[in-house]
């Protein structure tokens, strides 16, 4: 006499859930986002932009490199300009002076540019308007400031 058999369920083997094709794709992803976080930072640092959410009340005017890590700042705080001069370890006064209008240096591009066409970062300005909001905008005109 022979008892029933019952059979038991065969498990498949799952496949390695990582392999090493799997490990070396996500190894190259997260070495892309690490780089694409430091190109930001460098672009972010080297075309000065500000933190968003900054207030307004200090405004830097005017910077100036004058030895490895020293530099000579000039900062505009509710109409006064102070010249401070920065170092790693602490920041001085050197003098205060009432704020003054800026105007462009003789020599920059925008100066030398005749009246009416844009500059290149207008230009851009004006492209990547464009292309975000769909509709192209007429160019600005630029203010003409009187001399002092």
């Amino acid at each position: 006499m022979s008892l029933p058999t019952v059979s038991t369920p065969v498990h498949e083997v799952a496949p390695a859930a990582v392999g090493a094709s799997g490990l070396l794709q996500a190894g190259f992803g997260m070495a892309m986002v690490v780089g694409l976080i430091f190109l930001c930072a460098w672009l972010a640092r080297r075309f000065g932009l500000q933190r968003l959410g900054g207030g307004h009340l200090v405004k830097v005017v005017s910077s100036a490199a004058v030895g490895q890590r020293e530099r000579v700042v000039v900062v505009e705080v509710a109409d006064t300009w102070l010249v401070l001069g920065v170092t790693p370890h602490q920041v001085n006064t050197l003098h205060t002076l009432p704020a003054q209008a800026q105007a462009q240096p003789q020599g920059s591009a925008a100066a030398s540019l005749p009246a009416g066409i844009a500059t290149p970062v207008e230009l851009f300005a004006r492209k990547l308007r464009e292309s975000l909001t769909g509709k192209a905008q007429p160019p600005r005109q630029q203010q003409q400031h009187p001399a002092p």
